[in-house]
């Protein structure tokens, strides 16, 4: 990472207090990642209290803005005291203002991005809090109108030579199934392509991106017989967007599109729903993939993975997830602001 990357340093999130988050903040305590800086945001004595559940001693110096710390705790205080493995949605305000004071000082020019920890949506809804995931909860903190959800990772199997990253992105996030089909508009869909495309070539470094967009029925509607939405919905506005310079190839049935073939000519894969594409993804590289939410004006990255209440406390948590999910944030951050955006 470059001098000018690395001038700010990123926010870290330790996301539910009774989730392996501060199991995962304590591992990047014990050992900082290199050329990058970064600012934990939860409770120096949850911190504390899960070090001594596991055995560790870790330094943990308090934040102050400006320093030059490679790792400092800001210290938010949780409303209720923490068992590893017990949620308590006493604690959901708490979470949510972790992700608050993050995201302010990333829209302040404080922090240079943000990279999230696992939340859980069930203990927040469970405290009174409508709250249906980051994406979203982002989304309204920065009034940004749309955003995207998008995973990606190198799978272990791709070339050491010519690794080539397999990137989802979602056409809807977290809606029921009965819900999909009609979430999914010329509007919605042709914003959704514009916001993938821009960052492909904003952040990912794809002059002329190519992206592979599903079809949201079995066999792409199978020319109508199987729905309508393939044919009168998704494939007009792919020839809209075509003849506005974007390379889209689609409709295509998801049950195929996911082979070396498609995947090694594409930059990324536009998939209709949640589990339509992420079920791919994980199984390719679970542990190692990073959640990115494109369309804001701040970097946000995350884990690709959930609470895992049952690690909790344990030591046999993994950090990897997390790791990768600093190192493509921090990247993002220096490669906008050398662009002069951040």
């Amino acid at each position: 990472m470059s001098e000018a990357g690395a001038s700010r340093p990123l926010a870290v999130t330790a996301g539910e207090p009774a989730g392996i988050g501060p199991d995962l903040c304590l591992a990047l305590a014990q050992r900082p990642p290199a050329g990058v800086r970064l600012v934990l945001l939860a409770d120096r004595g949850l911190l504390e209290q899960r070090a001594r559940t596991l055995g560790l001693s870790v330094e943990l110096p308090p934040y102050t803005p400006g320093d030059k710390a490679a790792l400092s705790l800001l210290h938010l205080p949780a409303a209720a005291s923490v068992m590893p493995g017990r949620p308590d949605a006493r604690n959901a305000s708490y979470v949510l203002a972790c992700l608050r004071r993050a995201v302010e000082g990333c829209l302040s020019g404080e922090f240079a991005g943000l990279v999230t920890g696992p939340v859980h949506k069930g203990v927040i809804n469970a405290a009174g809090i409508p709250f249906s995931g980051h994406t979203e909860y982002l989304a309204q903190l920065t009034g940004t109108p749309r955003v995207v959800m998008m995973l990606t990772c190198i799978p272990p199997h791709a070339s050491p030579l010519t690794p080539h990253p397999l990137r989802v992105a979602l056409a809807t996030t977290h809606l029921p199934l009965r819900a999909v089909a009609d979430a999914i508009d010329r509007v919605s869909l042709t914003e959704t392509l514009r916001i993938l495309d821009a960052a492909l070539k904003r952040d990912f470094g794809c002059a002329q991106p190519h992206i592979l967009v599903a079809g949201l029925n079995p066999h792409a509607g199978e020319g109508g017989h199987l729905g309508r939405e393939d044919t009168d919905i998704i494939a007009p506005v792919l020839q809209a967007l075509r003849a506005q310079g974007l390379r889209l190839t689609g409709p295509l049935p998801a049950d195929t599109l996911f082979q070396p073939q498609h995947l090694d000519q594409a930059d990324a894969v536009l998939a209709m729903y949640h589990d339509q594409g992420l079920p791919v993804l994980k199984y390719a590289c679970f542990g190692q993939a990073v959640n990115v939410t494109l369309g804001l004006p701040i970097v946000r990255t995350s884990v690709d993975h959930g609470t895992a209440l049952e690690l909790a406390g344990t030591g046999r948590a993994h950090d990897t997830s997390l790791r990768a999910a600093i190192a493509l944030a921090a990247e993002m951050a220096a490669k906008r602001r050398v662009r002069g955006e951040g």
